[in-house]
């Protein structure tokens, strides 16, 4: 199951852009966005979050 973003908690602050090794996350309207296809599951992104806004 891939990462999820919650839109609410979401800062933009990119954090997890760039942490993502499989380069699955993007900005879309200043949100991160996880591309499902190219998630590999791994947590990076989960970690990296400062604001706890990602989950699996």
């Amino acid at each position: 199951m891939p990462a999820e973003v919650n839109k609410g908690k979401c800062t933009g602050c990119e954090s997890c852009v760039s942490e993502c090794p499989s380069s699955a996350i993007s900005m879309v309207n200043s949100k991160a966005q996880v591309n499902a296809d190219a998630c590999v599951d791994c947590g990076v992104c989960i970690d990296a979050c400062p604001v706890e806004a990602i989950s699996l």
